[in-house]
């Protein structure tokens, strides 16, 4: 079965950086776009970034934009989120999803659990 399961979130600094990882199983990473979204209680779910299966395509919300950086190791089926430049508007849940297909950058059909940014000082 498909599984996600992403780590590296917590408490960073405004101007701070974080690296997020989401470790997948269960199907062939490398023939799937991934997509990072988050969630927070005041802005609901907003989807974050987008890579295609072979890692050519990326893809950004204009709010993280230069901020922040997809990227992803096929080999070890791993996508990561690298997040510079933390902002206090940053702070939510961030999750992985697989996308439906290898070019997907928006539509997901698995998500994982999430891993919580909180950006403070």
């Amino acid at each position: 079965q498909v599984q996600l399961v992403e780590s590296g979130g917590g408490l960073a600094q405004p101007g701070g950086s974080l690296r997020l990882s989401c470790t997948a199983s269960g199907f062939t990473f490398s023939n799937y776009g991934m997509i990072w979204a988050r969630q927070s209680p005041g802005k609901g779910i907003e989807w974050v970034s987008g890579i295609s299966g072979n890692g050519r395509n990326t893809y950004y919300a204009d709010s993280v934009k230069g901020r922040f950086t997809i990227s992803r190791d096929n080999a070890e089926n791993t996508l990561y989120l690298q997040m510079n430049s933390l902002k206090p508007e940053d702070t939510a849940l961030y999750y992985c999803g697989k996308g439906v297909n290898g070019d997907s950058y928006q539509s997901y059909n698995y998500r994982g659990q999430g891993t919580q940014v909180t950006v403070s000082s």
